[in-house]
């Protein structure tokens, strides 16, 4: 929601529905409860639900191969994506593999992460790499990529034979002897759970029904390792990141309806973490933040596969506190990877290692299920705020490199891995992001389109025999326009999402102005009868706002619209913008503090006349310009500023 300095409400985001967007301009669909007809979930076999899920969602996404991006910093960010997964060699990604199961490789092996002596070693090439692979072949339909993928699926199935138990690595089986005697050891279960999810992918999103089958056999050796301990025994086990472990194994229940995978994936309720959340108790301060964001992803496909309102509670409470005391401008959330302090206890959080690239992939997954079951527009108010400035924001435009954080600290710039000697975490969950930036556009349930981001697309719906197109160059346009295809007139609601920064606006249809419109924070509904050629206009005015810290009002970002802006400083040279996890220490650049109004917080900042989304500093100690966060890409920046209060 918006409070009155316009920035994004901090606290009890889901409990002040009615207060804030008004009960009366909720959809009907929302206020009368489920579907009769329960449709389902986020696992999604050739655009057909699973029919195992005990609580459907309310709304679905279209299925990415329906929906096609059109121009614009999305497309810009898929395509770069899109090159460098063309850019890895198949025989590079198996090296480490083929050595492992006793195969010959003579491949120049990968560096970083994926380097033969790194324990972690095979978490991309064997499973972020097929994901993201098997979404950019949903997305765009890449006949060579997928190609490539099954090479990767067909030639790893050689390596699990080699080694006869179903277990699949790029390391050896020993390390999860070192795991259950409780010796150091790096994460074995995250990288297994990175080779399953890679896996399942290429069967849901590729049909390669040789990845099912090598995922089953992978699954029932975690099945056999995890049985022969004992539940104390386990939950020490658990003291080891471990992924999504228990995501992947209810996501294959849901497949292939064997139950007994939905009891392992339960072995992997870390109890400690869990019933804090359940109790509604904030225990986060000291945890490692993304070995825990996807624990609550699996609460989540925990309820949905079982009903158990408990793991519901788990995933909304954990949502609603970390965005609302955990999470910075950006809506990014972590500092050196974990949660440092008390509750909205931020303004000491801003380093060079502020924010972490999964935990903003792993949140988006989150809010994904909780708007499939509510539908509630301020969901997308999260996802959208992260995708234009985190997501967008930490691709290389030129060569699709990625990063690992986002420094949110003033004076510093963004580091971006080297192509085949990086292969971070972040790099694996940004090759995902980035294949799938079409899954969340559009939504729909039964008899209703939901537009829930403003990104130039098409998106087909053969069930009703339409198609629509939105045209847009959001965010420098201030709207968007939709038009509807089809051969006969069809009777539908379409649901324009109302964001919650926007200043007014207005709608049209077929040129006409529609004489009432929504509050920010809810869903525009216009239900009429559609025709082919009709076309919706929908402005949506920005201004600029503030987002302050929690525990420091003069600790101030500024935002335009649902853009974070940054100060440009100082270019960064390539040695500087390329390698580590992140900015090399010296060379941070000093940044003036701000002299405002604090009855008019964004008065010091004006529009450039010439230039869109780009401001210029009035009245200061030196000239600065501001522009998207997302746009900086070699330059130093400062997002955060220390402002100091002057009479008006």
């Amino acid at each position: 929601m918006m409070t009155q300095s316009g920035q994004f409400s901090r606290r009890n985001f889901l409990t002040t529905v009615a207060a804030t967007a008004g009960a009366t301009l909720l959809p009907k669909a929302l206020m009368a409860g489920p579907p009769q007809d329960p449709v389902v979930n986020s696992i999604q076999k050739d655009g057909k639900p699973s029919s195992r899920e005990k609580i459907a969602w309310r709304v679905l996404p279209f299925p990415m191969k329906q929906v096609r991006l059109g121009e614009g910093p999305c497309k810009i960010a898929m395509e770069a994506d899109r090159q460098y997964l063309r850019s890895l060699p198949p025989d590079r990604l198996l090296h480490t593999f083929r050595v492992n199961a006793g195969l010959p490789s003579s491949a120049q092996p990968l560096g970083g992460w994926e380097a033969p002596d790194c324990e972690l070693r095979g978490h991309y090439a064997g499973g972020h790499y097929l994901s993201a692979a098997a979404l950019m072949y949903a997305s765009s339909g890449d006949e060579d990529l997928k190609r490539n993928a099954n090479l990767v699926v067909a030639e790893l199935s050689k390596c699990q034979a080699a080694l006869k138990s179903g277990y699949l690595s790029a390391f050896p089986v020993e390390f999860f002897d070192r795991l259950r005697e409780r010796q150091r050891v790096w994460a074995p279960f995250y990288t297994i759970h990175k080779i399953m999810a890679g896996l399942l992918d290429m069967y849901v999103y590729t049909g390669n029904e040789q990845a099912l089958d090598m995922v089953q056999k992978m699954a029932d050796w975690t099945a056999g390792y995890t049985g022969s301990l004992s539940y104390e025994h386990m939950q020490r086990v658990l003291g080891t990141e471990f992924g999504g472990m228990g995501e992947v194994l209810s996501n294959l229940y849901a497949i292939t309806g064997k139950e007994y995978y939905l009891e392992v994936a339960q072995r992997f309720d870390k109890t400690q973490f869990l019933d804090p959340l359940a109790a509604h108790r904030d225990e986060l301060k000291g945890l490692h933040v993304n070995t825990h964001i996807p624990q609550v992803i699996a609460a989540a496909r925990y309820y949905e596969l079982t009903g158990d309102r408990r793991y519901r509670d788990i995933a909304e409470y954990f949502w609603d506190e970390v965005v609302s005391e955990r999470s910075y401008c950006t809506g990014g959330t972590s500092n050196g990877e974990s949660w440092n302090t008390d509750p909205g206890k931020l303004s000491t959080e801003l380093g060079p290692s502020t924010t972490e690239c999964c935990c903003a992939y792993n949140m988006m997954k989150l809010t994904r299920h909780l708007f499939g079951w509510s539908a509630d527009a301020r969901l997308m108010d999260y996802y959208e705020r992260v995708l234009f400035n985190h997501r967008l924001g930490t691709i290389n435009p030129e060569d699709g490199t990625m990063m690992y954080y986002l420094p949110l600290a003033s004076g510093y710039w963004k580091t971006f891995g080297k192509p085949f000697d990086s292969l971070w975490c972040c790099t694996g969950t940004g090759s995902e992001e980035y294949a799938k930036l079409t899954d969340t556009i559009y939504f729909h349930d039964d008899d209703s389109l939901y537009v829930n981001l403003y990104i130039d697309s098409q998106v087909e719906w053969p069930e009703k025999g339409l198609r629509f197109e939105q045209e847009t160059r959001f965010p420098e346009a201030q709207g968007t326009t939709i038009t509807v295809a089809g051969k006969d007139p069809a009777q539908l609601a379409i649901n324009l999402r109302i964001p919650y920064w926007a200043q007014g606006g207005g709608v049209k249809i077929n040129g006409n102005a529609v004489p009432a419109f929504s509050s920010p924070g809810s869903y525009l509904r216009l239900n009429r009868i559609w025709r082919n050629g009709d076309k919706i206009e929908l402005s949506l005015p920005m201004g600029l706002h503030i987002d302050p810290m929690p525990d420091d009002q003069t600790i101030q970002a500024v935002m335009y619209g649902p853009l974070v802006l940054a100060g440009r400083l100082d270019p960064v040279s390539k040695e500087l913008s390329y390698g580590d996890y992140e900015p090399k220490p010296g060379g941070q650049q000093k940044v003036p503090d701000i002299v405002a109004n604090s009855d008019k917080p964004t008065a010091w900042i004006e529009p450039d006349a010439t230039r869109s989304l780009t401001f210029h500093a009035v009245g200061q100690s030196q000239a600065l310009t501001l522009i998207p966060l997302n746009r900086v890409i070699h330059e130093r920046y400062s997002v955060y500023w220390k402002v100091n209060n002057k009479s008006a």
